[in-house]
């Protein structure tokens, strides 16, 4: 045997023996034996570097320092989850789905919602390359070195599986590593983590890989991402997953009908405080891929998955004082400031009180008792209040009546839930807020300029709005806290390039009240640019598909603001995108203007959002269900028979992928 034979004949000894201890949990050898095989391949590999693979199991023991995590684009979306809390939220979402896909015939997976970080792990060939966090389910951080220590992930999947594929995972600190962990940070007199989420999310940024290994973290995968179509479920693609070495919990089920969901759903409601790690709920998703792709997505979740939540936490404490938050529109947000009290792992220090409303109807008063519940939600809530304990000198709360931060009289509209600031171009919070919204990845991703340097920028009187940020200049940034010349030089540069930002991103990034990204995207390919939309009366506007009354008024009111034209001239003047470009024109017709695509099955020359791109960019429309309304549908393979037979009813034409490329 040759030594690169040996080389790789011990790497998949050690490889196998890994995935039998960490995976299946049935190891073959002991740790000795383990241990004597892996410094047996370190020596081997030390002498021959020529043989070097980031892939061997020599790597999982880190020491690689990592100063700053880049980030990257996913390459395929991470969404959230909508959130159910009840038996009746899932029948909601049941009937959603069967009128969509127009049969009742649906099969589901069903899994546990682990507690964790959530993570994207990228193969190419066969082979591990890299591992982004979620981020903002658009960009995350590369934490591809700390996480080839997680000794459960597979860096070389052995066996019959796709090749180019992205594996989506949780990882997670089982109990019982994080309190051995804990202990021993209590024995050197450290303070103790406070949680496994956090602790396992925050090992994932540490700077040395090394450290990162010492710790018993663990990955549980639930979902694979592939243009192959090898598989055609949900849960086949998971099965394959585990027989290759990806550890896939065993807890995940298929159910037939939502009542099998429920069953499952209660078992884990009660068995879950016997589990090793962390769950708060279940994900329920609709296994067949063909019935995932006519669903499709909304704007931030996919429509085909739904988590319910495990009926949340409280506990009691006293609210000791109610302060008020101005968000960057002006809303004014009342918070809960209690007495520190532990929470579902976290100490719990504000809640929000969400509006005056909330607080008369629950007649909540500084000095209560209230109970504080942190279920779906990330900020905790006040629910009820104790009367029982309620001090004998208490008195009502009175809402405020100036903005705490600017002494405006504040406004309430009809209609509105909160009240307002009205003092938009004077107010600090605001001001900070809409430079803040401004700079976001989901807007103009300025690299370079986060939310603590805008409000240092503001603060030191270098910038008032958005459109200050182009005059900002290298020197005027130096001098400024915790700058230098290359963190200066990054914040301009990313300044500069964000004027290559198209028109959809621009105009949701300049805060229109009421226009969010969606909304943006339907304005900006109607009217084409900012012009044709500051001089739009408000019929034109509630003309446009989706456009309601509360939005074109606010678009009226945004473009009556001499302040507001001022910053858009200056915007123009410095080379912002305040129009589609020429590109997207050429890309764009009216052929299909007036028509209605309803799209249904398996494609093969374009994919399904290819297909609802071009008949949007063509003009046309894409609804999810057959009306009398459609104009046609584009059927694919395996279309649903309830949707052929509901189209042949009213008559609405079928026509073939290729009947639509030609069309177009």
């Amino acid at each position: 045997m040759t030594i690169q034979q040996k080389i790789a004949s011990l790497r998949e000894e050690l490889r196998t023996h890994n995935y039998k201890y960490y995976v299946l949990d049935a190891p073959t050898i002991s740790d000795y034996e383990f241990d004597i095989k892996l410094k047996e391949l370190q020596q081997l590999e030390a002498e021959n570097p020529a043989f070097f693979d980031a892939n061997s199991p020599t790597q999982r023991v880190g020491g690689h320092i990592t100063k700053n995590f880049e980030t990257v684009t996913h390459a395929n979306r991470m969404y959230s989850l909508d959130n159910s809390y009840s038996k009746e939220d899932l029948l909601d979402w049941e009937k959603r789905i069967q009128k969509l896909l127009g049969t009742t015939e649906i099969e589901y997976t069903c899994e546990l919602k682990y507690d964790g970080a959530s993570i994207n792990l990228t193969y190419q060939n066969g082979q591990f390359v890299r591992a982004v966090t979620r981020g903002d389910g658009f960009k995350g951080d590369d934490v591809t070195t700390n996480i080839r220590t997680i000794k459960s992930i597979p860096l070389v999947p052995v066996g019959d599986y796709v090749t180019d594929f992205e594996m989506r995972g949780e990882i997670i600190l089982p109990l019982d590593g994080f309190a051995k962990m804990n202990q021993e940070r209590l024995e050197k007199g450290e303070e103790a983590y406070r949680n496994p989420r956090n602790t396992a999310s925050g090992s994932l940024k540490l700077q040395d890989s090394a450290e990162v290994a010492k710790r018993p973290l663990d990955c549980l995968l639930y979902q694979v991402v592939t243009s192959e179509r090898k598989y055609k479920s949900h849960f086949e693609s998971l099965e394959a997953a585990r027989k290759v070495g990806f550890k896939v919990p065993k807890t995940i089920i298929l159910a037939k009908s939502i009542d099998e969901v429920f069953a499952f759903v209660n078992h884990w409601d009660v068995k879950r405080h016997n589990l090793p790690y962390e769950t708060d709920g279940v994900v329920i998703k609709v296994n067949s891929f063909a019935q995932q792709d006519e669903l499709g997505y909304t704007a931030k979740a996919p429509r085909w998955a739904i988590a319910y939540k495990f009926k949340a936490q409280q506990v009691a404490t006293t609210l000791q004082e109610i302060t008020y938050q101005v968000g960057r529109t002006g809303a004014i947000t009342p918070v809960a400031n209690l007495e520190p009290v532990q929470l579902a792992g976290t100490i719990v220090k504000r809640a929000s009180l969400h509006n005056a409303d909330q607080i008369e109807k629950l007649d909540i008063r500084v000095g209560d008792t209230v109970f504080v519940e942190k279920g779906g939600e990330i900020i905790p809530k006040i629910i009820a209040v104790d009367f029982t304990k309620r001090p004998v000198n208490s008195k009502p709360t009175e809402y405020a009546t100036h903005c705490p931060e600017c002494n405006t009289e504040l406004i309430r509209t009809e209609g509105d839930a909160k009240h307002y600031c009205p003092n938009e171009f004077g107010c600090a919070p605001q001001i900070t807020g809409r430079i803040q919204h401004y700079i976001s990845r989901k807007a103009m991703d300025i690299d370079g300029l986060g939310g603590e340097t805008v409000d240092l920028l503001r603060k030191e009187g270098l910038i008032q709005n958005y459109a200050d940020l182009y005059d900002l200049k290298v020197e005027q940034i130096i001098p400024l806290e915790r700058m230098a010349e290359k963190s200066a030089q990054n914040m301009i540069d990313g300044i500069k390039k964000s004027k290559e930002i198209p028109f959809e991103k621009v105009l949701f990034a300049l805060g229109i009240r009421f226009v969010g990204e969606t909304v943006a995207k339907k304005l900006a390919k109607h009217f084409k640019s900012i012009d044709n939309l500051m001089v739009a009366d408000f019929e034109t506007l509630i003309a446009v598909d989706e456009i309601g009354d509360r939005i074109a008024q606010s678009i009226i009111d945004f473009s009556n603001d001499l302040g507001n034209i001022q910053l858009i001239n200056r915007l123009k003047a410095y080379g912002v995108q305040l129009e589609v470009s020429a590109e997207s024109l050429e890309n764009q017709t009216d052929k299909l203007q007036g028509n209605i695509f309803v799209v249904s099955g398996v494609f093969h020359q374009m994919s399904r959002n290819e297909l609802k791109k071009a008949i949007e960019d063509n003009g046309g429309k894409v609804s999810s269900s057959i009306s009398k309304k459609t104009t046609y549908i584009v059927a694919g393979d395996n279309m649903g028979p309830s949707k052929l037979t509901k189209a042949q009813e009213l008559g609405v034409p079928i026509i073939s992928e290729q009947d639509f490329i030609e069309m177009i």
